[in-house]
């Protein structure tokens, strides 16, 4: 491993015998701390520091205890300790210090760490200096500050300069801020350098106006000859006064921005928590030194911009793991569906941390069917995102299980409750069977989909709902609504969260209205439509994320349906049932049902039965051709009741008994799914190519005949 702290600060080979010219002309002592042995060498500028004489200082750190009270040492060493213990590279603190005379003053250190090969810290070597001046004298200037109304001019510098970094969320909105003319008129500076400290060097971050750059200092050592770097080491501002004092201080950096026509510069360090983060030159053609207020206002305006600058920094690196947890806990892939068309896109908010816990989901399920989630979790952070990865996985393995949409739903909210957190999620489940469009839709409290038809057009499903998930659980309300559409070849449902709907000023409503037309004007290719609404919701900006899923029937490859017959039966009706069973017999016929005719109305018959004898309500029957790679003719009869068919012992008289055996006797492939506030009895029958559902329009309608032929 590279000893990083090396490259901070060196000590000379005969030292402490002969210390650092540098730091003795900023009148500081040097240390040498030898970890493994325990030994704090000091040279003889650090005795003065600490106001000892060598003959009274043994090698080890606990004899300093005379001079440091033991609450700073407490601290101290908790500092040291974190330091090594995080992988820090240096550490910096101030400290008071009491005198042999008895007074304290005002002390300040910087160590850097060294580690070997394995990251063990072996040394720490650093500096001290009296800071009892420099705080006094910049506590004076800032109580001056404040009293001097002469100073309020000067001090707007400061204060538009923060109010335009207030909104700056990353580094490169920091360095933005600083480098636009405006910002630089404001600062009343010709160019602009800034740096920020990295693994014992500095990096060039910023530098303007263009052409200003000065070769070779992209990155240069701490412990250069650099103004730069000097403000790093000493944590001091360096006011250079004229353009002699430049070319003496700095020779190295002097000849190449002679061009520039400085004539002084203030370079700052930007400290945060006590250490420094880096560095910023402002360098002036117009004047020749700084009055000890505009010192006081820039010094004020370094911190505030390293404020920003940390700001900056954790706002990323909090962004960054938020992002990633959050693209962890959503699906890696979309599995490739049968008979659809698919498209999902997700988009963040630009928040930092504040992230939320939108998501998207695809199930695929028995029998040509998938099941399509899309939900979110209350709040904007990383435990939104957490509680949203568990609740997509349970709510995918209930759905994998078999349970009906509204089951599904039902037991995600039981789940979110016994979650320990307090948060609550909206979600919309549908199931889509793909050979015959039908699809199943449960609402917990969020916006209702979107349907976009074969003409282009869209339309808001306007689907009965319950409350979000761990609500319903909350208050015992755990019964969802099922509402049923049909989805045509061709036709595309959309299901997406409120962050692409919500628009300053404008209600859910007029969202969904501008939502639709825009669906409406887009792309027929649903991963186009996708990008578009995506973009949009980019430009637009907002403060909520994004997840969108859009799911298009395809008419081919999937089964097509090849007409659709439909007959109402009241319970009691005895016309309504004679009709629907010469609808049945005419369809199947017309269809070329074939030698199967007969089984078709036998079972279409003994399914209306069931449903008029045992659920005490109304029947919906609907026949079907689907056209796949096998041709088949389906039966659908619906009712009001929940409660599933079962199989019956035969009675005395053998006549009832027996309607389940036949279904499951005479068809191909039979089931039975939730419809609304009801089931649906289905079941399929094999059949030959036959002439097709465009003659039973010779069938009898009219108020007589209320069959409504063909749909």
């Amino acid at each position: 491993m590279v000893d990083r702290g090396a490259s901070a600060l060196s000590l000379p080979d005969d030292w402490p015998a002969h210390p650092d010219p540098i730091l003795a002309l900023n009148r500081m002592g040097s240390f040498d701390w030898d970890l493994d042995n325990g030994l704090f060498h000091m040279d003889a500028q650090a005795h003065e520091v600490f106001d000892l004489r060598p003959d009274e200082y043994d090698g080890h750190p606990e004899s300093l205890a005379i001079r440091v009270p033991p609450p700073e040492g407490y601290r101290l060493d908790g500092l040291v300790s974190q330091a090594m213990k995080d992988g820090s590279e240096n550490y910096g603190a101030y400290f008071r210090m009491r005198l042999r005379d008895g007074s304290l003053r005002w002390t300040h250190t910087q160590g850097y760490i060294r580690r070997d090969e394995t990251g063990r810290p072996r040394r720490i070597i650093g500096i001290v200096r009296d800071a009892t001046r420099e705080l006094a004298e910049s506590a004076a200037r800032r109580e001056q500050a404040a009293q001097d109304a002469a100073l309020r001019r000067q001090t707007n510098i400061v204060q538009l300069t923060t109010a335009a970094l207030a909104h700056a969320r990353t580094v490169q909105d920091v360095i933005d801020v600083l480098k636009d003319t405006h910002g630089l008129v404001h600062l009343g500076a010709t160019s602009l350098v800034m740096g920020l400290v990295e693994a014992g060097r500095i990096r060039l971050v910023a530098e303007g106006p263009e052409g200003s750059f000065v070769p070779g200092t992209e990155v240069t050592r701490i412990d250069e000859q650099y103004p730069m770097g000097e403000v790093v080491r000493t944590l001091a501002p360096a006011f250079i006064e004229s353009p002699e004092e430049f070319a003496e201080r700095y020779p190295l950096l002097w000849p190449h921005i002679t061009d520039l026509d400085i004539t002084a510069a203030a370079y700052l360090p930007l400290i945060a928590q006590a250490r420094p983060i880096g560095a910023m030159g402002l360098l002036y053609n117009d004047r020749r030194g700084f009055t000890a207020d505009e010192r006081n206002v820039l010094v004020a305006l370094g911190s505030s911009i390293a404020q920003s600058l940390q700001r900056a920094m954790f706002y990323e690196q909090e962004k960054d793991l938020a992002q990633g947890l959050q693209q962890a806990m959503l699906p890696r892939a979309i599995p490739s569906v049968p008979g659809a068309d698919v498209a999902v896109r997700y988009r963040s908010a630009k928040l930092g941390r504040d992230i939320g816990g939108d998501w998207y989901d695809l199930i695929p399920l028995p029998g040509g069917r998938v099941g399509a989630v899309i939900g979110d979790v209350q709040g904007h952070d990383t435990h939104a995102a957490a509680v949203m990865g568990q609740l997509r996985i349970v709510l995918k393995a209930y759905a994998a299980e078999g349970h009906t949409p509204a089951t599904v739903m039902a037991r995600a909210s039981v789940f979110l409750h016994e979650l320990d957190t307090d948060r609550f999620a909206t979600c919309l489940y549908a199931e889509a069977d793909l050979s015959t469009g039908v699809v199943q839709v449960v609402r917990a409290g969020h916006i209702d989909p979107l349907v976009r038809q074969l003409d282009g057009t869209c339309r808001r499903m306007t689907v009965a709902g319950g409350l979000p998930l761990g609500l319903s659980a909350e208050f015992g309300r755990l019964e969802y609504p099922v509402s049923t559409v049909e989805l045509d070849p061709g036709q595309t449902l959309l299901l997406c969260t409120d962050g692409l709907v919500e628009q300053p000023g404008a209600d859910l409503d007029e969202g969904m209205q501008t939502l639709a037309a825009l669906i409406a004007s887009g792309p027929d290719d649903v991963r186009d439509l996708a990008d578009l609404l995506i973009d949009v919701a980019e430009e637009r900006g907002g403060e909520d994320d994004v997840a969108l899923l859009l799911l298009r029937r395809r008419g081919q490859d999937a089964p097509r349906s090849g007409g659709r017959l439909q007959q109402h039966v009241a319970p009691g009706d005895s016309e309504a049932l004679t009709e629907a069973r010469h609808m049945i017999r005419a369809a199947v016929r017309a269809w070329g049902a074939g030698e199967r005719s007969d089984e078709v109305e036998l079972v279409a018959d003994e399914l209306i039965t069931n449903a008029l004898m045992h659920t005490e309500g109304s029947a919906i029957v609907t026949l079907r051709v689907l056209n796949g790679t096998e041709r088949r003719l389906r039966v659908e009869v619906e009712d009001s009741s929940s409660a599933l068919p079962r199989r019956r012992e035969a009675g005395e008289d053998g006549v009832s008994g027996r309607g389940l055996l036949l279904v499951d006797m005479l068809t191909d492939v039979w089931g039975v799914e939730a419809r609304g506030s009801g089931k649906c009895v289905w079941c399929e029958f094999l059949t030959p190519e036959g002439t097709g559902p465009e003659q039973t329009r010779s069938y009898p309608t009219g108020p007589e005949h209320p069959w409504p032929g063909p749909t």
